[in-house]
């Protein structure tokens, strides 16, 4: 099979979908791997080194789509990649969808096949692929938190841990997932006085074994949420609905009976976000003011980390790539549930129940699509 990876467009986005390693192992199964010049800059990656692992360098994205059947990327494409994707070319990628219908339906058009990440699925039902990036932007939320509690930054002047004799912050985590879980880690380990905020007992007990009593374990009523939110002085938004748009749990009202100069960091902004007052931002231009609350609502998060992120997601992209290149799309697929539930359009069809209900879509079943061509 012919790879194609294009450098990402995204803004500030300085990951790449395959590091040089993945393009050796690729191109000793038997495949060709086709990587637009400069595409792991970010990473460090030269063109040579690329060349080294067996890729051939093309200058421009469209020389990538016109030669690959399967692209590799990391972030959704804009509308310019999505005009050169072809009929039953294979996207691999993370996709977002049900926040996004321009990409939904440029995607249901082109006829190609949209493998999402964060939809493919583990035997326990967890996101493999998602969970690693999952895991960066929880311990990332902490840090920008942080930066953005500091008063050169529009913060109200708190140290997250505080010091003996005075009050650390008051952490608020919404969600006890992966996002929360990392999240968490890093606010205990620096110090602040960490809520963790769930509708699921079994998430709640997880935590309490975890972390002690170095955290507090609520269960997510309105009333709790509407408390502690007002309270803190860092909300983290870590919700997360499989696919889905995220539900937005926070208020307006809530926000603007928050603190003067508290934060929040919504981490689930790719999916719609979870605060009635989030607008994406990026790397370059982060935080924005509503209600006298700093917000940070950056859609991708681990692209400030490229080196980290991008070799963490190509270990657990690669082995799903091998087989999706070994064994043809159709053959992977119907071999693979897990992989299965990754497909979120195929050939003009939603595959993805969240997203099509969140779209208004026909909701045609994976295998049934399979069947059909």
């Amino acid at each position: 099979m012919k790879i194609g990876v294009p450098t990402e467009t995204k803004t500030d986005e300085y990951r790449v979908g395959l590091v040089p390693g993945s393009v050796q192992e690729l191109v000793d199964a038997g495949h060709g791997v086709y990587v637009q010049s400069g595409a792991g800059r970010g990473i460090s990656a030269s063109d040579q080194d690329y060349r080294a692992a067996g890729a051939k360098i093309f200058e421009t994205p469209k020389e990538v789509f016109e030669s690959a059947d399967m692209i590799i990327k990391v972030k959704e494409p804009n509308a310019l990649e999505r005009a050169m994707l072809r009929e039953n070319q294979i996207l691999f990628t993370y996709l977002h969808l049900a926040p996004d219908p321009d990409q939904t339906r440029d995607l249901v058009d082109s006829g190609a096949v949209c493998i999402a990440y964060e939809t493919v699925t583990h035997d326990d039902g967890s996101l493999p692929i998602l969970a690693p990036m999952s895991k960066v932007a929880g311990r990332m939320a902490v840090q920008e938190g942080a930066w953005c509690l500091e008063r050169p930054h529009g913060g109200s002047g708190m140290l997250l841990g505080g010091v003996p004799g005075v009050e650390p912050a008051k952490v608020v985590i919404l969600g006890g997932g992966v996002v929360g879980t990392h999240a968490t880690h890093i606010a205990v380990g620096m110090g602040a006085d960490v809520w963790l905020l769930d509708r699921n007992v079994d998430v709640l007990d997880t935590h309490w074994k975890m972390f002690k009593r170095t955290t507090n374990g609520i269960y997510s009523t309105r009333s709790a949420l509407e408390k502690h939110v007002v309270e803190a002085d860092l909300v983290i938004g870590a919700v997360l609905i499989p696919g889905a748009t995220t539900p937005r749990l926070v208020t307006e009202e809530m926000i603007r009976a928050m603190r003067p100069s508290s934060v929040v960091i919504d981490v689930a902004i790719d999916q719609g976000g979870c605060f009635e007052t989030s607008r994406v931002t990026t790397h370059s231009d982060p935080v924005y003011t509503m209600h006298d609350v700093t917000h940070y609502c950056v859609a991708n998060m681990p692209g400030a980390v490229p080196k980290t992120s991008t070799y963490a997601l190509n270990n657990v992209v690669l082995p799903f790539a091998i087989q999706i290149a070994n064994l043809g799309c159709r053959e992977a697929l119907a071999r693979d549930r897990n992989l299965m539930n990754g497909l979120n359009v195929y050939r003009g069809k939603v595959t993805y129940k969240e997203v099509a209900k969140c779209l208004g879509y026909d909701y045609t079943p994976p295998e049934r699509a399979l069947q059909v061509h």
